[in-house]
């Protein structure tokens, strides 16, 4: 047993040298097991597999802490990443990791700096201890630590290295179920080389990680980063690999200069300074980009309640900031032969409170939940990409009268009637035709807009489409005769049917497994890891309504040369147009999942706690704001970077590089953002970023 007493107001030189004493099969091992779930948060059960337990005493025999190691997670999106290992090389070399799973220092220990150093001290006993109980060597170490309770300093300061987080899902006996609360995942190399300790030194991509890898152009982006972090900006904002600590300035003004565009949508100068903020916490380093981080980040805890305000009720016209947002983006993207895309995205979400929410399906999580469910309208040529409108859907059931009391409560605008999401983004895209700012020619969407012939016969007639249709989408390949069969004297005609020995339409599916298709192999665009090829073939068809024939298409395979597995499309382009265009707007369908991406998990998209109509397409425009102006400094820094970042492609290298640092040097300190002045108004303001 340990001795317990209170060790305050010590330095950590007079408890040293630790002991640190493996207790896993020994009578102390239950002592371990007490002392865990009294004074962990996450208490004790059981550790997983193969497992270490430690209790560590100072130098006069105290007890201190207590660690606990145990095998590693089996899926780590993050970790399996950093690494870049297979799914059989995972199988076969994950006894080489362990995991961190117990971390507690005793309540009646208060010494600084005492936790990274154990967690630097115990690294050297985890390898051999482990090693010699299950004759194994570990390469590298893993931990989780809870954000909403721990900042992670002691990791850091150890030299564990941030890598991600994971995705908000629990391993369960059904599989996997999302419960939302995500952790950060650090990691810690025992070796110097991982793919080579992992056998992987036969995949040069690979050999060499850019998170271990410590070169002098590293470390000099890295001071870069450091500049960036410190001054309150999302290290994402540097557009590529090359970026210089010098740049910072040359940052900043962008910033002003950009925002300077908006100013008078916003009236009143107390707007103008809450605006600015909210877009500037949007493109912080902030983990959280929901109202209170922000505010309390960049205006101080009294200007909490300003801030909901102003996005919930202020006056100021939001529309206003939409349409100034749809010109400064036709001023970048705009240009000939532009696509506009359609899709929906949806935002998983606990309460009942909130507009529009519901259960249904949703697509981030795969399956029907309680979520809200927007449609947006997005832009994509050779210049770059950028999201241009959205609205909420109302679910039905919104419009009964057990909803009708939340209505008042969400500020839903009066004469709000029910419309089908494809019906949603057919407003946007009339609108958007009527103020004429954009150079499109195409519609892209995905199926659940490409199945609807409501949809796609309501379309602007200046307008070709290219949409994803299901497999089983029926269709002629030559046009059927149909007929309308005689009625009996004084009765109504009958429904025109097709006439008898009339093929029926057959699924799209049947077409694509003709021997006789002629495939043609194709670079279809260029991405962040090179040429992406695929095979395709076109077809010119019936597409079946109701069983009988309607619109003379184009139907457009694309088969992956990865799995074999083919997308279906219907097009009402003309007989004549050139191949290699229905190839050049295929690609462009996909910017605006690119377009979610970035937004979700690097600006905040997903992460308002707003509850009304008017909030929620509000907050959507200010990310779309934010999405511009990164777009724009990638378009500044372009002629210093490696990659084409106009069509959205970034160096992965470079990202997660740039993740890692995001994490690693943001400190408590406060540093001042400054800028020209611009308008007569300095742009200059003290910043205050979080720690980890």
């Amino acid at each position: 047993m340990g001795r317990y007493f209170i060790l305050s107001a010590l330095r950590l030189t007079e408890v040293r040298p630790l002991r640190f004493e493996e207790v896993s099969r020994t009578p102390q091992g239950r002592e371990w097991d007490v002392l865990v779930n009294r004074h962990h948060y996450l208490g004790y059960r059981k550790l997983v597999g193969k497992h270490l337990k430690y209790l560590i005493y100072s130098c006069r025999g105290e007890l201190v802490a207590a660690t606990g190691w145990s095998s590693s997670v089996w899926k780590l999106k993050s970790r399996d990443q950093a690494i870049g290992w297979m799914a059989a090389e995972r199988k076969r070399f994950l006894g080489s990791i362990a995991n961190n799973s117990r971390f507690v220092i005793f309540p009646w220990v208060k010494i600084p700096h005492l936790a990274s150093h154990l967690l630097s001290r115990q690294l050297r006993h985890v390898g051999e201890d482990w090693e010699r109980a299950y004759g194994v060597k570990l390469v590298l170490l893993e931990t989780f630590v809870d954000p909403s309770r721990f900042r992670g300093t002691s990791y850091r300061a150890a030299n564990w290295i941030y890598v991600g987080r994971t995705q908000g899902f629990a391993k369960t006996r059904n599989g996997f179920e999302y419960h939302g609360k995500t952790k950060e995942v650090y990691l810690y190399p025992l070796s110097t080389n991982i793919s080579e300790a992992l056998g992987l030194q036969h995949r040069p991509e690979i050999a060499v990680n850019h998170q271990y890898c410590k070169t002098l152009a590293q470390l000099k982006q890295r001071r870069a980063q450091m500049a960036i972090a410190k001054a309150g900006w999302n290290t994402k904002v540097a557009p590529s690999f090359t970026m210089e600590a010098g740049d910072l300035s040359e940052l900043v003004e962008a910033f002003g200069e950009y925002y300077v565009q908006f100013r008078d949508c916003f009236g009143r100068v107390e707007n103008e300074e809450l605006s600015r903020s909210y877009l500037q916490g949007l493109l912080s380093a902030l983990e959280r980009k929901s109202m209170e981080p922000i505010a309390l980040s960049l205006l101080g805890e009294s200007r909490v309640k300003a801030l909901q305000k102003f996005i919930n009720v202020g006056s100021w016209d939001a529309e206003k900031l939409g349409q100034r947002h749809r010109q400064e983006a036709a001023k970048t993207v705009s240009a000939p032969g532009g696509v506009f895309s359609v899709d929906g995205s949806d935002f998983p979400k606990k309460g009942i409170e909130s507009v529009g929410v519901g259960r249904q399906y949703c697509g981030r999580l795969g399956k029907v939940d309680n979520c809200q469910a927007g449609v947006f309208v997005a832009y994509a040529s050779a210049k770059g990409h950028a999201l241009l409108d959205r609205k909420l859907f109302l679910p039905e059931q919104w419009f009964d009268k057990e909803h009708q009391a939340r209505w008042e409560k969400c500020r839903i605008p009066e004469g709000t009637v029910f419309k089908t999401k494809p019906e949603l983004a057919l407003e946007m895209i009339q609108g958007l035709r009527r103020e004429g700012l954009f150079d499109a020619r195409w519609v892209t969407g995905d199926d659940f807009f490409g199945r609807n012939p409501t949809f796609r016969e309501g379309l602007p007639k200046e307008l070709l489409y290219l949409l994803d249709v299901p497999s089983d989408t029926r269709v002629w390949e030559k046009r059927p005769e149909i007929h309308l069969p005689p009625s009996p004297r004084g009765r109504p005609h009958q429904k025109a049917c097709l006439k008898r020995g009339e093929p029926k339409a057959t699924p799209a599916s049947a077409l694509a497994k003709d021997p006789s298709l002629p495939w043609q192999t194709v670079d279809v665009a260029e991405g962040a890891k090179g040429m992406i090829r695929a095979q395709v073939a076109r077809i010119r068809i019936v597409a079946s309504r109701d069983g009988l024939p309607g619109e003379d298409l184009w139907l457009f395979l694309r088969k992956s040369l990865a799995d074999g597995q083919v997308k279906y499309a219907f097009s009402n382009a003309p007989e004549e147009i050139p191949l290699p265009e229905m190839i050049r707007v295929s690609a462009l369908r996909w910017p605006i999942e690119q377009c979610f991406q970035e937004g979700k998990s690097e600006i905040g998209m997903g992460h308002y706690e707003h509850r009304s109509w008017d909030a929620w397409h509000r907050h959507m425009t200010f990310v779309f704001v934010a999405q511009l102006f990164l777009l724009r400094i990638r378009h500044r820094f372009k002629k210093k970077s490696r990659v084409d970042l106009a069509a959205g492609g970034a160096a992965d290298e470079g990202r997660a590089a740039l993740t890692d640092v995001q994490q690693e040097i943001r400190s408590r300190d406060s540093a001042v953002l400054s800028a020209t002045e611009l308008g007569g108004q300095a742009l200059s303001r003290q910043v205050t970023t979080q720690a980890v």
